[in-house]
């Protein structure tokens, strides 16, 4: 079966041609014009998917060697995301669904990072554990079978990504913040800075970021600018140390919990070095198989939404023509 993937949750223009599992072409298009505010800009966001995303479509089609007549299905991130981006992709994917003929489903975007990691992946083993975590989202997840899950805890305040974005725009460090911050924390001494870590002794699966991106600002106000310059690799070490390991704690302790076969790490922040690092380690450790996505798989990407909506075409689940568009849509089982 032959996909072609939308998305357009945010600020990423994505077109993707999926042959069953293997990745024919996978096109992102960034939107750079948001640099300049410091964070995504709705509606210059959907002006530019406007722009945009025909020539993404084409140029992935063209990657693939494939024509629109070739392409079986077609898949569409209808939310999470921003109302106006998503509605983009949405009608596009619905107008092309009805001049080809062909049935489209709409996907989950946070199901489409859970499907980006498996991308990568063969033999899995279920269930497994799932740490979903981007600019929006922290969340942990059991997958207990393809398209089945139980989330088990969220964030309660600020996602991890938006920590570190917003943390890397206290320090003036720019945007996109979190790969700065990793960046600069390679050369940095973790314990520099002793900052909290929300929840960590907790019984219960949910995170908790505001407080640490406060201390951040608290620790900055302490001290003169020279002097923050000076130790910048370290205080990114010590935050990244701090935001990191509750994630790592945290999960681990539910994949002892739920005895799964498996810990997998996805979305944006799936790409941060020591969480990989320390997932992998701490995975091998207590003898659970671990799942990492390619990098291309991390960030926003239409590939893994083609993956996801090959499981619903599979079982010959489309949406219907009505479908609309949910910027707040939960993450929910078939």
């Amino acid at each position: 079966m032959r996909i072609l993937g939308i998305e357009t949750s945010c600020d990423e223009t994505s077109a993707s041609v999926l042959d069953n599992e293997v990745v024919l072409s996978n096109i992102i298009s960034s939107q750079l014009v948001h640099t300049r505010f410091g964070g995504v800009v709705p509606e210059l966001a959907s002006r530019a998917h406007l722009r945009l995303l025909i020539p993404v479509v084409k140029q992935a089609l063209e990657t693939a060697k494939t024509n629109l007549e070739q392409i079986d299905g077609i898949a569409v991130t209808y939310g999470p995301g921003l109302v106006g981006a998503l509605l983009v992709g949405l009608n596009f994917a619905k107008g092309l669904s009805v001049s080809l003929k062909k049935p489209f489903v709409g996907v989950n975007h946070m199901e489409g990072h859970i499907y980006g990691n498996l991308l990568s992946q063969k033999n899995v083993k279920f269930p497994i554990m799932f740490l979903i975590v981007s600019g929006g989202h922290t969340m942990l997840v059991l997958m207990q079978d393809y398209l089945k899950y139980k989330i088990l805890g969220t964030t309660r305040d600020d996602a991890v990504g938006e920590a570190f974005d917003k943390t890397a725009k206290i320090l003036k460090l720019g945007y996109p913040g979190g790969p700065i911050i990793d960046k600069l924390a390679e050369d940095g001494d973790p314990k520099f800075v002793k900052f909290p870590q929300a929840f960590v002794k907790d019984d219960h699966f949910d995170f908790s970021y505001s407080g640490l991106k406060t201390a951040v600002l608290t620790f900055l106000n302490k001290h003169e600018d020279d002097y923050i310059k000076a130790n910048m690799s370290s205080i990114c070490a010590s935050f990244r140390l701090a935001a990191v390991e509750v994630l790592v704690k945290k999960t681990l302790r539910a994949a002892k919990k739920y005895k799964v076969q498996a810990v997998a790490v996805a979305g944006g922040v799936a790409a941060n070095k020591l969480l990989r690092t320390m997932l992998r380690d701490h995975s091998v450790k207590y003898g659970f198989d671990f799942y990492e996505p390619e990098f291309q798989f991390c960030t926003d990407n239409a590939a893994m939404i083609a993956r996801t909506g090959l499981e619903y075409l599979k079982r010959n689940k489309p949406s219907a023509q009505d479908l609309n568009a949910y910027p707040s849509l939960k993450l929910t089982s078939l």
